[in-house]
């Protein structure tokens, strides 16, 4: 007979306040969410939750009393339910927000790593391991991200990361026919490094890591800033036509379409340098000879839009990576549903390399920045996956 007892599930936070990660996803599994033109009530119980930081706001002491579960002083007495054995199906790690220093990259130093190892450590000395979900990157260090993915495929637990971009409804619908030819790719993100800046070039490795040979690693990245990027764009380091395909996606174009309604040619008219006052322009140069490039364009639109040139087609694709708003956000459902699936089924819907490579580029983008925008190789970031023959994201 089929084993139908919920699923036991332990969340490990940095915090669980008002739209705070931590939230969105234990919230959700144990309420239920909306999923495919339905409510859907998840087979899962959290039974136990540690968080790290209590600020004011905190939700933890409350939703342990709501929902029937127990906030433990320590990882491992987490994992453990209070007792002497591993206690649960799966771990949510899920360390996002919160008050942590910033390193010379500008990077928070969320202890996602610290957390992850505590759980192995116990996974080791029981001698078995559960799904684990580590939440958005797997850590801002390559180094300890790579650790962590080689610790999944040494103790052999299914792992899954990143957010909920690449899972997220997407506006055409569009899917990249696995095994494409992709000739340049280029993306549109918005919001501060690094956080929001994983988020665009997470949504961009969904997307490429479907073209012909799969994911080769990273030959070299370069980060430039100011008037430089618009210089790059006149030099065709990246394409205005891939750019404009981006741009005719996104449904909040800023300035004056705010102010009175009023449809304007971003990248026609010279719009761009004008509502742009801080450009940025993400390089990444791939060991397959691919090179794609994220523009984050603060102040011009509010939203992610991704193009792609495929060999053979005349005109860009392009899609919007569609985020619902605050403060039901019900794209981090789109995720939730993914997590329960591996929590369910004991396989990840994909690798937890995709967000290994987008760790390594991004840290490596930052370095670039702190060392004067100079171009860097890159010979660590050898990344090799295939993609999942299913994109896995939501459809309309």
């Amino acid at each position: 007979m089929a084993d139908t007892a919920p699923k036991r599930i332990a969340v490990i936070a940095t915090v669980y306040t008002y739209l705070s990660h931590a939230q969105h996803f234990a919230d959700r599994f144990v309420v239920g969410y909306p999923y495919g033109g339905r409510w859907h009530r998840p087979n899962t119980r959290i039974v136990s939750l540690y968080v790290d930081q209590k600020p004011a706001g905190d939700q933890s002491v409350d939703r342990a009393r709501e929902f029937g579960f127990e906030v433990y002083p320590t990882i491992a007495q987490a994992l453990r339910c209070g007792g002497d054995q591993l206690a649960v199906d799966a771990v949510l790690i899920v360390g996002e927000h919160g008050q942590y220093p910033r390193n010379e990259k500008g990077q928070v130093l969320y202890p996602r790593y610290e957390f992850f190892k505590e759980c192995v450590e116990v996974f080791e000395q029981e001698g078995r391991a559960v799904p684990v979900y580590n939440d958005k990157h797997l850590s801002y260090s390559f180094a300890k991200a790579k650790e962590m993915v080689d610790d999944g495929h040494r103790l052999k637990f299914p792992m899954l990361a990143g957010s909920s971009l690449p899972v997220t409804w997407r506006l055409p619908d569009l899917e990249l026919p696995l095994d494409c030819q992709i000739e340049e790719a280029l993306m549109v993100g918005v919001g501060g490094s690094d956080a929001m800046d994983y988020h665009a070039l997470e949504a961009m490795q969904c997307m490429i890591e479907r073209r012909q040979g799969g994911e080769t690693g990273v030959k070299s990245v370069q980060l430039i800033q100011g008037d430089e990027v618009w210089e790059a764009g006149k030099g065709k380091r990246w394409s205005e036509e891939l750019l404009e395909a981006a741009l005719s996606r996104s449904d909040s174009p800023q300035g004056l379409t705010i102010e009175d309604g009023r449809t304007q040619d971003l990248l026609g008219n010279g719009e761009l340098p004008k509502l742009v006052k801080e450009p940025a322009a993400y390089f990444i140069e791939h060991n397959d000879g691919l090179r794609t490039t994220l523009l984050m364009l603060n102040g011009a639109v509010a939203d992610y839009c991704f193009a792609a040139k495929l060999k053979g087609e005349s005109t860009p694709v392009s899609n919007q990576f569609f985020l619902s708003p605050v403060p039901n956000v019900t794209y981090s459902a789109c995720l939730v549903a993914k997590i329960e699936e591996m929590i369910l089924t004991g396989k990840a819907p994909f690798p937890a390399e995709r967000t290994l490579i987008v760790c390594g580029a991004l840290e490596s983008c930052l370095e670039s920045k702190v060392q004067g925008n100079k171009k860097l190789d890159t010979p660590h970031l050898k990344v090799v996956y295939q993609a999942p023959a299913e994109s896995h994201h939501a459809r309309f």
